[in-house]
């Protein structure tokens, strides 16, 4: 079986809203939605090109597990969690990538 990783893609549409999102995301969202996903591991980053872009990156022992967190209840909750604060400001983005041997 091979790993996976979830990817986010979120793009701030103010760039003001960085350090607040930056500190939230770092404090709450990673470790919460982490641990509520079951990831092996999870980072982030932000992009050098477009810098109101950052990335968050959930670990998965195989490919299935991640498929399935789309539909799953951990995943509406974090979803609803993460509009409550960031709902309008922010547009996101996820895709499911096997890791390559």
């Amino acid at each position: 079986m091979a790993a996976a990783c979830l990817m986010v893609r979120a793009v701030l549409a103010n760039a003001a809203d960085r350090p607040a999102f930056d500190h939230w995301y770092r404090t709450e969202h990673l470790p919460e939605a982490t641990a509520a996903f079951g990831a092996t591991r999870a980072w982030r980053c932000w992009s050098l090109t477009e810098p109101a872009t950052h990335f968050a990156f959930y670990e998965f022992p195989e490919v299935a597990t991640a498929q399935a967190l789309e539909t799953s209840a951990n995943m509406a909750a974090m979803k609803a969690e993460f509009d409550r604060h960031w709902d309008g400001r922010v547009s996101r983005v996820r895709e499911v990538m096997e890791l390559a041997p």
